[in-house]
């Protein structure tokens, strides 16, 4: 190998050093800091912001101000107010939502919890094959984006204009199907019933069916722990109240005579 060159700064003479231009100073003169406009005009806006700011809470100070008494005094929301969620019935009091979870999968704060079941002749809840057996929204994570409400294929799911939702419980921030589902109003039967005769899934949705078909009546919800009528004992000894007229009869005896032939005084008959 070569022999290692080094590399060295070659110092300048002093005669060139004499010569160099001096550096700029960094500080400056009052007189020159003076004849700076740039930094004049910096020094004002630093003490114009300050003032600014305070005229506007002067400014605030005396404006009228809009105080709601509140909840003395309630303002009526906006048709399309997003509040508290509410499940809707058809025309005859089934439920339109089916159990499909795509508002669960919708929601970003992941607060809603949905199980599916099928419906049977014996206990129907919706017209479809399945109904949603447990609904839940937990209110303490739910931001009220309306996600779900647009997810929603059959339109079960909606939003109501209530927005007092507090509570100083977690546990009653969750809503559960009973909370949520929306009232019976004229023309329904609760359910589980049958579905309208002679109609399907696709008339309900079509808007043919308006109200619960004449002699509609609950069925048992098996789901729910109760048992139908056909499987209710009735206890020994506990019968059905006697109506007026056994009790009237049970005092006449076979004949609806008395001991010695004559009617009571105390029955007239119809005739009479």
């Amino acid at each position: 190998m070569g022999p290692i060159l080094k590399v060295t700064e070659r110092r300048r003479p002093m005669a060139e050093q004499s010569n160099m231009p001096d550096r700029p100073e960094h500080s400056q003169l009052p007189e020159q800091q003076a004849a700076d406009p740039q930094q004049s005009n910096q020094s004002n806006q630093g003490f114009q912001n300050p003032v600014a700011g305070f005229g506007v809470t002067f400014k605030a100070m005396f404006k009228k101000r809009l105080t709601e008494q509140y909840p003395e005094q309630q303002k009526t929301t906006a048709p399309r107010f997003h509040g508290r969620h509410q499940l809707n019935r058809h025309p005859d009091g089934l439920e339109k939502c089916v159990g499909c979870e795509l508002c669960a999968w919708a929601c970003p704060a992941d607060a809603i919890y949905v199980e599916g079941a099928d419906n049977t002749e014996e206990e129907r809840y919706s017209p479809g094959e399945r109904y949603g057996r447990v609904y839940q929204i937990n209110y303490a994570r739910c931001i009220l984006c309306g996600l779900c409400i647009e997810a929603c294929p059959t339109r079960a799911l909606t939003m109501t204009n209530e927005f007092e939702l507090a509570d100083s419980s977690r546990e009653n921030l969750i809503y559960t199907k009973e909370q949520l589902l929306a009232g019976l109003e004229e023309g329904m039967v609760d359910a589980p019933h049958a579905i309208y005769p002679g109609m399907d899934e696709g008339d309900y949705y079509r808007g043919l069916v308006t109200q619960a078909a004449p002699g509609t009546v609950p069925q048992a919800a098996v789901s729910r722990g109760e048992k139908p009528a056909s499987e209710v004992t009735v206890p020994e000894g506990v019968g059905p109240e006697p109506t007026a007229a056994a009790q009237a009869g049970s005092g006449r005896g076979v004949s609806g005579s008395g001991p010695s032939g004559e009617r009571p005084s105390g029955d007239r008959g119809v005739g009479a």
